[in-house]
């Protein structure tokens, strides 16, 4: 029985681990295929044989996950204060038609600017996740991933992710 540092059988991991990230990256939009090239796919396949990086990822995957149901959470109390204060108008001013319609307006108003900005402050956290992934698999030495605002490089690095847990749900066949 071949022992895991068999040289051979490394090469041919490594050459399954290519073709199958060569497969992946053909079925992406030119945009993003001229993105990846061999080298850059021939050194992530690299990275690969070391299993670390497909547990880096998962991690991370789950990380996000926990990330983005806080989030969602902290939107949805968010909207029912909202929704209890919009309660609270119209049960003080049940009795003054006039007054109630002003008031509403004015919370209306308040409330879509309140929305927005927290809106904002969640995308701001997201691109901080964002941010600390990158760091993250740029110090595990993940070729392609370093940190980047451009929105074209984040598509770039969220495709090569998928590639990497698509790969690490695979049966490796050597």
């Amino acid at each position: 029985m071949a022992s895991s540092d068999d040289p051979q059988l490394l090469q041919k991991k490594l050459y399954f681990l290519l073709e199958q990230l060569q497969n992946m990256a053909r079925d992406l939009p030119p945009k993003y295929q001229m993105r990846l090239p061999y080298e850059l796919l021939s050194s992530l396949a690299n990275c690969l044989l070391n299993d670390t990086v497909f547990e880096i990822v998962k991690g991370l995957l789950e990380i996000q996950h926990v990330t983005e149901q806080h989030l969602y959470h902290q939107r949805l109390q968010f909207i029912h204060k909202k929704k209890m204060e919009e309660q609270e108008i119209l049960k003080k001013y049940e009795h003054d038609t006039e007054k109630k319609i002003e008031e509403l307006q004015k919370f209306m108003i308040k409330q879509k600017e309140e929305l927005k900005a927290f809106n904002m402050n969640l995308v701001l956290q997201l691109d901080v996740k964002v941010a600390d992934q990158q760091q993250i698999l740029e110090q595990a030495g993940v070729p392609g991933f370093y940190i980047t605002k451009n929105p074209l490089e984040i598509k770039v690095q969220m495709h090569l992710l998928d590639f990497l847990l698509r790969l690490s749900k695979m049966q490796i066949t050597i």
